[in-house]
């Protein structure tokens, strides 16, 4: 009797995937006002240099008299901008990646596998700022480009060791000796059953890559001006720390709330993929 109520139980959402939910949602609904209004114009300079926070800028101003909420309301903008397209690349290339190798001769899949462990050595960041650097410039689609290129081998691995777990299923096989194409294999069987696990990675790549944009705009490698991304914001405000350390206070609290908020819902996620992990009640 108590496994036949287990499946209702574990249809509630679990506190921490709640708080996830709101954090990233709040950063959504902020980054979507950005496309209709903004408290000021993000370039016009409203107030005095490193102005404190006050009822007509609720965040203060920056070095140069902008409005420093405005700045960061458009940084959750670029975040979400770079995290969904990056997280785009990631799983169009990575899966795709995954799925080859799944299906491939051992020679190719040895290859391929091999290559992906190279790639995963290197720290994502760094990779990323090598495929910047080798651009014709910093900007934001290359950073979107590099960051989701970086964050591909570590989907693309994941995917082919999920597949190749599902393809030695009996019930694959017997797909295969029905006839069905291997394109027919990934639609019915493969997609199917490893898409649960993917989303939960590509949740949590989802706020590896909001961290490395702020990390390439920090070092001069992201989005270049007058682009408010959140890490450009910090190396600005390094120098003024101590005298206005709201300046840095401000956008490191909006880049947390949101980093924070994604990984709450991927442990979310993770728990309704696997139900193994809920806490029977």
């Amino acid at each position: 009797m108590t496994d036949i109520a287990t499946p209702a139980a574990g249809r509630r959402l679990s506190p921490t995937f709640v708080i996830g939910l709101v954090l990233v949602g709040l950063n959504v609904a902020v980054a979507l006002t950005t496309l209709v209004w903004t408290p000021y114009d993000p370039t016009a300079m409203t107030g005095g240099r490193l102005a404190p926070p006050s009822l007509l800028h609720l965040a203060g101003t920056d070095r140069l008299g902008r409005d420093l909420f405005t700045e960061i309301m458009i940084g959750a903008r670029i975040a979400l901008t770079v995290g969904i397209g990056a997280v785009a690349i990631a799983a169009l290339i990575g899966v795709s990646l995954g799925l080859i190798a799944a299906f491939a001769s051992r020679t190719l899949d040895d290859i391929l596998v091999a290559t992906l462990d190279i790639l995963i050595a290197f720290p994502t960041l760094l990779l990323a700022m090598l495929i910047v650097a080798a651009s014709d410039g910093a900007s934001l689609g290359t950073a979107i480009l590099a960051i989701g290129v970086a964050a591909s081998a570590i989907v693309a691995r994941l995917t082919r060791i999920l597949a190749r777990r599902v393809l030695a299923m009996d019930y694959v096989t017997a797909a295969r000796v029905a006839g069905t194409s291997w394109i027919g294999i990934v639609r019915i069987h493969v997609l199917p059953n490893i898409w649960p696990t993917l989303i939960v990675n590509l949740a949590l790549q989802f706020g590896l890559a909001v961290i490395a944009e702020a990390s390439l705009s920090y070092l001069g490698l992201g989005a270049p001006p007058p682009n408010a991304s959140w890490g450009r914001l910090l190396q600005e405000a390094q120098g003024t720390v101590y005298t206005a350390p709201f300046g840095a206070v401000a956008p490191g609290l909006a880049l947390l709330s949101l980093v924070i908020g994604l990984n709450l819902t991927a442990d979310g996620l993770r728990d309704i993929a696997d139900p193994t992990r809920r806490t029977r009640t």
